[in-house]
């Protein structure tokens, strides 16, 4: 069985199980207090549903053999010599940033320039910047790069927003989507403080999938899924019917408007209609965003009764996904 790790509580944990469903991979879970779980149309695939620190870990270790995790989980636990990386980078949900948060008292701190001016006027009073933090390999990182090097990290796996204030911080690094509860606790972002964005992605201990041909199987089957519900939910199905004398002829008309064309090219039917006359079907796959100017263009065709259905996977000749978890990509 391939072991799939999500989040079992957390921002992250709702919004996973429903893109799961929303990829046809619905989790079957038949007690909330049961840790392990089944996605009955891959039936070689079993749910593992742990906290999400630890599912890049456990990835790694080989408990699991894939996991849904946050980037940021992802990038702060990894190191160069790591059997896991990410196979698909972003799923769509998730999205958030790992940024410095600093005393909204401190008016004349607006950018990541002015901290590290700060930094040394603390050095030059025998101290340094204390940062509160969960991610403090990519916070260290990060501050060595933008000129700070007077600092000291405070790991923490409590509620970090409170630490100015309790006093054991100076200033905290978190992830946030809004960015509302730092300023509720009177804290405030500066320019130039995001130091990573992130979202959901699927990662995989690919060497060991790689060894086992049932493993290898079911992984891909989830990541060309996966992969094929990313790919269509960019795209809708256009179908027109257009007058002609011929297929060749409706094509041609078709293919002279670049918005008419879709991604590839139309598939073109015959229309047998009632009175007899020339009739074609002509079916495209257009971007979400270019709709309504593809519309536009079929009926300067003198198209009639378009219709627009949202196609559930697009699956390409090859899936850059499962290319990488065999070892292909470049």
């Amino acid at each position: 069985m391939l072991r799939l790790a999500v989040s079992s509580s957390g921002a992250l944990h709702e919004p996973t199980l429903s893109f799961l469903d929303k990829c046809g991979l619905s989790v079957s879970r038949t007690d909330v207090r049961k840790y392990t779980a089944e996605i009955p149309n891959l039936p070689d695939i079993t749910i593992h549903f742990q906290r999400g620190s630890d599912i890049p870990m456990n990835v790694e270790s080989g408990n699991s053999d894939m996991g849904i995790v946050g980037e940021d989980r992802f990038i702060e636990s990894s190191n160069e010599n790591s059997n896991t990386e990410i196979v698909i980078q972003d799923l769509g949900f998730g999205h958030a940033e790992l940024l410095l948060g600093i005393p909204d008292s401190w008016i004349d701190i607006s950018t990541i320039a002015d901290l590290a001016d700060l930094s040394i006027d603390f050095r030059e009073k025998k101290t340094d910047l204390r940062i509160a933090t969960k991610y403090p390999k990519s916070v260290e990182n990060f501050l060595l790069k933008s000129g700070i090097n007077h600092f000291n990290i405070i790991p923490s796996s409590g509620t970090l927003e409170i630490a100015p204030t309790m006093g054991y911080a100076d200033l905290i690094a978190d992830i946030s989507s809004t960015g509302n509860t730092l300023r509720s606790n009177r804290l405030k972002t500066i320019q130039g403080g995001t130091i990573l964005k992130s979202s959901s992605c699927l990662i995989s201990n690919s060497s060991i999938i790689r060894s086992d041909k049932k493993k290898l199987n079911a992984a891909i089957g989830l990541i060309e899924t996966i992969e094929a519900n990313l790919n269509a939910s960019s795209y809708l199905s256009v179908t027109a019917n257009l007058k002609g004398d011929s297929p060749d002829s409706v094509s041609k008309l078709v293919l002279s408007e670049k918005l008419t064309s879709g991604i590839q090219g139309p598939t073109i039917s015959q229309v047998y209609s009632k009175d007899s006359s020339c009739w074609y079907a002509v079916t495209v796959i257009v971007k979400k965003k270019e709709l309504i100017s593809a519309l536009q263009r079929f009926r300067k065709l003198n198209a009639s009764s378009l219709s627009v259905s949202k196609p559930y996977y697009i699956f390409e000749n090859k899936s850059k996904a499962v290319e990488k978890l065999l070892g292909n990509s470049k």
